[in-house]
Formats: structure tokens, C-alpha cells, sequence
């Protein structure tokens, strides 16, 4: 009776503990998720309220009622210039033709350090990958000198060709990943007859389907964010990107702030969206790639 008696406030003691444990958990997991969804709340919110409402009521303001007063105002063109149109069909077309440069020359890379058999495979794989280690601002100003002397300055051709042949990063990921084909099965399609081009686009790609679609998505996202080099090799609105052009929205505006929330909020929505759709596909990629 004693032992018993001793026990129960033990238990209670534990199962205290247990749920503050618990508390304290959703309690930082609760701020953490305010500290990073809070930003792109307010920017939603400042993009839907009037100008009006905004400056009588604050930043902080429920919009009541919602407008898309702000973003018809982006897309109006103006004797200046042409509001967000240009700068979004400059963007998109920079993103897609990256993406499948990127796409076709990192898995051909990728597949040709991780099965073929060449002199220097090795050093020369583990060099390229080395360039990850070099920041983007050090090789900005002679990519800049380097497409000013051949006249690519201030082109499209200025804003995709230093990114389009391909990234170590996705490199060495697809490697890893190749490298992990089952032998068995690409050597009963070699007995088949198929070559290499075949063997890459019938079995490698559709067994590392999971990992390349969340590169895709990356690149996706790295490239739609990227401001310095355009702002560096581009001037003027004909090519310029949204990134650059948002980034501009403040002091075109002066400092109208439901105009400027309207631009980022667009800029990102694309890509809340594409994560979104993606989400399961991205956690499935990322628990095969764990288990490798």
C-alpha cells in the first residue's frame, strides 16, 4: 500500500513534465511559425488595403474590404513605362530557359561522372564541385567584363548564359544519386542493345524522378529570387526582371507602401504556390535521398 501510495505521485510528477515538455515545444514551434509567416502576412495584407485605409489606419490595418486596387495599378502601363508586364515576361522567359539548360546538361554531367570511365573523371568532378565554394559576388565583375567585351551587356542572353550549362550543385546531387543504380538492371539493357542516350532517358531519369523534380523547383526559386546579376548586367526596364523591378517599386512610388507589398507579394506567389503543389514530392525526394 506504501509503494503504491509512493508511486502515483511519481507518475503524476512525470506526466507534469511531460506535458510542460510538450507546452514548451508547441509554445517556440507557435513563434517560430509567427516569426517566418509573419512577413508574408503583412505583405498580403498591405497589398489588399487601399491607400486610403492605409494611411488612416496603419500597417497593422485588416483590409475592410479587400481591393486589387494595387495590383491593377502594377499592371496599368504609364506613359514611362509598362508596370510589371515586361519585367514578369522577362523573368519567366530567363527561368525557363535556365531551367531546362540547367536540366539537360546537369544530368548529362551528372550521368558521365557517375558511370562513364575516362582519364581524370575524378579530379576533374571534384574541381568543378570545388566552385561551389566560391561566392557569387567574386566572379560577378568578370562575368560582367567578360559579356561586356563580346557585346552581351544589357541583353537576355547576359542574364541565362552564365547559369544555363548546368550547376555543380545539381551535379553532384544527380551523381550521388546515379550512383546508385541497380548494375543488374543497366546491364540488361546494355545486353538489349540500348546505348548510353537510351539508358540515361529510360532508366536512370525515371528511377531519379523524386530528386529531379525537387531540382527543378530549386532552380526554379534560386533564379526567380536572383537580383545582383541582373541588377549588374542589365539597365533600363527592357530587360529587366521582377526581382529588380520590385526592388525599384519604392522609390518610383515614393514610398507608397500598398504598392510596393502588392509588387513583392506577386513576386513570391508564384513560388508559395509551386511548393504548395509540390510539397509531397519534395518530402519524398528528401526521405530517398536520407535513406541513400
Amino acid at each position: 500500500m506504501t509503494a503504491h501510495t509512493a508511486r502515483r505521485p511519481r507518475s503524476a510528477t512525470a506526466l507534469g513534465r511531460r506535458l510542460l515538455g510538450s507546452a514548451a515545444t508547441y509554445l517556440v514551434l507557435a513563434v517560430a511559425a509567427a516569426l517566418t509567416l509573419g512577413p508574408f502576412l503583412f505583405s498580403v495584407m498591405t497589398a489588399l488595403t487601399s491607400t486610403q485605409q492605409f494611411a488612416q489606419q496603419g500597417p497593422l490595418s485588416i483590409p475592410a474590404p479587400p481591393v486589387l486596387d494595387n495590383v491593377v495599378a502594377l499592371f496599368t502601363p504609364t506613359s514611362t513605362s509598362d508596370g510589371l508586364v515586361t519585367p514578369v515576361a522577362v523573368t519567366m522567359q530567363m527561368v525557363a530557359v535556365i531551367l531546362v539548360g540547367q536540366m539537360v546538361f546537369s544530368v548529362l554531367a551528372a550521368y558521365a561522372f557517375a558511370q562513364l570511365r575516362f582519364p581524370g573523371r575524378d579530379l576533374l568532378f571534384w574541381v568543378y564541385i570545388a566552385t561551389l565554394m566560391v561566392p557569387q559576388v567574386v566572379v560577378v565583375v568578370p562575368l560582367y567584363l567578360m559579356l561586356s567585351e563580346v557585346g552581351l551587356r544589357n541583353t537576355f542572353w547576359a542574364l541565362v548564359l552564365p547559369f544555363v550549362l548546368g550547376s555543380p550543385y545539381a551535379i553532384f546531387l544527380l551523381r550521388e544519386n546515379f550512383r546508385g543504380v541497380p548494375t543488374e538492371l543497366m546491364d540488361a539493357m546494355r545486353i538489349d542493345g540500348a546505348g548510353t542516350l537510351r539508358l540515361l532517358w529510360h532508366l536512370v531519369v525515371p528511377l531519379n524522378r523524386p530528386i529531379i523534380v525537387t531540382l527543378v523547383l530549386i532552380t526554379v526559386v534560386t533564379h526567380w529570387n536572383s537580383f545582383m546579376w541582373p541588377m549588374v548586367i542589365t539597365s533600363g526596364p527592357q530587360w529587366q526582371t521582377l526581382t529588380v523591378a520590385t526592388s525599384a517599386l519604392q522609390s518610383q512610388y515614393n514610398n507608397n507602401w500598398t504598392l510596393v507589398m502588392a509588387g513583392t507579394t506577386l513576386a513570391m506567389l508564384p513560388l508559395v504556390l509551386l511548393m504548395v503543389v509540390f510539397q509531397k514530392q519534395i518530402t519524398r525526394s528528401i526521405g530517398e535521398a536520407t535513406l541513400r
